[in-house]
């Protein structure tokens, strides 16, 4: 099927497209359908000069999907389904800046993820995405076969492999306005078993399912989890993977956490300010 309503331009032989001929603040049936399609053959699509109010930026994503709520950081007062991500200069700790898919901690993880640019660097802070369908595909027939039936054990905050101990609050000790987000996830599941290799619900296509989260391998000694689990993760963000987009004001990325990972690059020093809603998903299998 073509696109009728939309231009799509790729932005890498392997992820990403940005779409052009959209208006995320008015958009019909049709136009919303080629963008979904798009989304699917790309896992990961750009909007760029969108001018968008917090409800329609919600409208949009309520489209795609329920709401999923962040369990340890708080969003908008006036709009809780919208958490707003601010990098202050000299603030030590960048959102989300190792190879992860988001909310991969929770027993169902988020589905997708939206995120909406306010205010950027003058250079620097861009995003970088991984297409997981290829690291999948890449593996020797061999090591597919062998790692099939493995389950990956996540963890949100609280221990790290191979950064020990590291919570919120002390991530965030330069940046009180983050800081003042953060509350604590009560009764909500921070920690749960994935499979390594996902079946995308909607493409049906095998997905290589690990990142930051992921601190071991179900049912394995120890040392032999971490040599798989680094070597899983180095291929996973192989070059030719991935793409890089350059935020402006008014860009927005939808991302499809089921077969993408992403890093945000903390290689500036200004303020940045963004709006992101993530997009409930179900249990993997």
């Amino acid at each position: 099927m073509g696109y009728q309503h939309i231009e799509v331009e790729p932005v890498s032989g392997s992820v990403g497209a940005v779409l052009h001929g959209v208006d995320l603040g008015n958009l019909d049936d049709q136009t919303f359908d080629e963008v979904h399609q798009a989304w699917m053959e790309h896992c990961v699509v750009f909007f760029r000069d969108q001018a968008i109010t917090p409800e329609q930026q919600i409208a949009f994503a309520r489209r795609i999907g329920d709401i999923h709520f962040h369990p340890y950081m708080r969003g908008l007062d006036e709009h809780p389904e919208i958490l707003e991500i601010v990098k202050e200069p000299n603030d030590g700790y960048t959102f989300g800046s190792v190879w992860h898919t988001d909310q991969m901690f929770n027993p169902q993880p988020a589905m997708a993820t939206m995120l909406y640019a306010k205010e950027v660097p003058a250079r620097g802070g861009d995003t970088m995405f991984s297409n997981q369908y290829l690291a999948y595909e890449t593996l020797s027939a061999p090591m597919r076969y062998a790692i099939s039936a493995i389950r990956t054990f996540n963890v949100g905050d609280g221990f790290r492999r191979n950064s020990g101990k590291s919570s919120r609050a002390e991530r965030y000790a330069t940046n009180p306005i983050m800081q003042a987000k953060i509350r604590d996830p009560g009764n909500v599941p921070t920690e749960a078993a994935h499979p390594l290799i996902r079946t995308h619900p909607e493409t049906a296509r095998k997905v290589l399912y690990i990142g930051n989260h992921t601190q071991t391998l179900d049912g394995f000694d120890e040392k032999e989890a971490d040599a798989l689990i680094d070597f899983l993760r180095n291929h996973s963000a192989r070059p030719e993977f991935t793409c890089r987009f350059r935020w402006e004001v008014g860009s927005l990325a939808l991302w499809d956490n089921r077969c993408v990972q992403h890093q945000a690059l903390a290689d500036y020093n200004d303020r940045r300010r963004m709006h992101r809603i993530t997009i409930a998903g179900d249990t993997p299998f």
